[in-house]
Formats: structure tokens, C-alpha cells, sequence
């Protein structure tokens, strides 16, 4: 194999490796206090806790739990070769998926109706259209797979795909725009520019890019 083409797979596995990590990382961390929110008072230590409400308190940390658990399952599922060799089991964690996702959904929203997010009215719309469009993926994936229309299927699937990972890509930005610029236009109260251009674009710049891929493979295929 030529050297360039082996430096290449090695920076793309050695990329998809640091994913991995991040993902695991975050995963671990929003399982753990998630867990932590449902059984303890955390109003010392985070604003999402509501004192008082259980209500809300078990809407936002299932949320989180559930988003652990549909994170470090979902990049599995578009591996061909799983899926060829493991239906059975592509059907199994799929399920998973499609109802931890739809949970989360519902939970996010329940939070934001209840209470709202830290910024107010902006973040709450930006917010509450992820919960929305994941909620509406998660249906649609599962609707499809059960009418066996597979293409429609992998189409949704992967727009879930995109959704589940964004409350990772939000952090991702975040971690990169204050390594560039030490928190330029950004402050605690998540109401600066760079956080209101976040409030929609951890999810919609990602989303556009998948329609166009999948209208260019589907011109591709015919």
C-alpha cells in the first residue's frame, strides 16, 4: 500500500478513535449525572435542577441518562457489515435508539415547557425545535423500518443519526470556539453572539449537509 494512502487511513482511524473517546467521555458524564440528579438535590450545584419539582427534575435527567445511552449505541448502527452479519441485533439496539431518542425528545421538551432554558424565549425556540425534529426522526425511522422501506428508513435513520449526536456537537463547538478565542461573544448566561448562533447551530448546519448528501446519492443511484 503507498505511503500516502496508509498515512490517510491512519489519520482517519486515529480521528474516529478520538471520537470515540469523546464520545464515551461524554456519554459516562451525562450517565453519571443524570443519575445523580434523579436521586440526589443538586440545587447547589446545577441551574437545571428545579428544588421541589419532581416532575421536571426526572424530565431533564432522564433525559440525559437516555441520551447517554442512544449516543454510545447509535454510531454503531450504519456499519454495513454489522447489520448484514447481526440483523437481529441491528433491529434490537435500533428499538433502543428510537425510544430512548423519542424519551429524550419528550423530556427536553417537558423541561423547556415547564421551566425553560437559561437564555430565555431564543434558546427556548432552538431548544424546543431539536426536541421536535429528534422526536419526529425517531417516529419516522422506526415507521419505516417497520413498512420495510428500507431506503426511506437509512434516510430518517440517519437524520437521527445527526441528532443524537448533537448535544455532543454543541459541546464540541463550544470547546473549540473558546480554544480559538478564549469565550469571545459568550458568557454563563449562554445570551452572547457566538451562543445564540448555537442555539440552532449544533443541529440545522448538519442537518442541511445530510440533504445534501442524500440527494446526491440518491441521484447517483438512478
Amino acid at each position: 500500500m503507498p505511503l500516502r494512502k496508509r498515512l490517510a487511513l491512519m489519520a482517519g482511524y486515529s480521528g474516529l478513535l478520538l471520537l470515540g473517546l469523546f464520545i464515551l467521555g461524554f456519554a459516562a458524564y451525562s450517565l453519571r449525572f443524570g443519575l445523580r440528579g434523579v436521586r440526589l438535590d443538586l440545587s447547589d450545584v446545577t441551574y437545571i435542577y428545579t428544588p421541589g419539582d419532581t416532575f421536571t427534575n426526572i424530565a431533564i435527567f432522564s433525559h440525559m441518562i437516555l441520551g447517554a445511552l442512544a449516543m454510545v449505541l447509535v454510531p454503531f448502527q450504519p456499519i454495513r457489515r454489522l447489520r448484514r452479519r447481526f440483523p437481529w441485533l441491528h433491529r434490537m439496539v435500533g428499538r433502543l435508539i428510537v425510544f430512548a431518542s423519542a424519551f429524550v425528545a419528550l423530556g427536553g421538551l417537558a423541561y423547556i415547557a415547564t421551566r425553560g432554558t437559561i437564555a430565555g424565549p431564543l434558546m427556548d425556540v432552538g431548544f424546543a425545535l431539536y426536541g421536535v425534529l429528534m422526536l419526529g426522526c425517531a417516529i419516522q425511522t422506526l415507521r419505516h423500518a417497520r413498512g420495510r422501506d428500507f431506503a426511506r428508513h437509512s434516510a430518517w435513520a440517519l437524520r437521527l443519526f445527526v441528532l443524537v449526536m448533537g448535544s455532543l456537537i454543541f459541546r464540541l463547538h463550544y470547546l473549540i470556539w473558546f480554544t480559538l478565542t478564549d469565550g469571545m461573544w459568550s458568557n454563563e448566561h449562554l445570551t452572547g453572539g457566538f451562543d445564540q448562533v448555537q442555539y440552532f447551530g449544533f443541529y440545522i448546519p448538519y442537518l442541511v449537509a445530510l440533504e445534501i448528501w442524500l440527494k446526491r446519492r440518491a441521484r447517483a443511484e438512478t
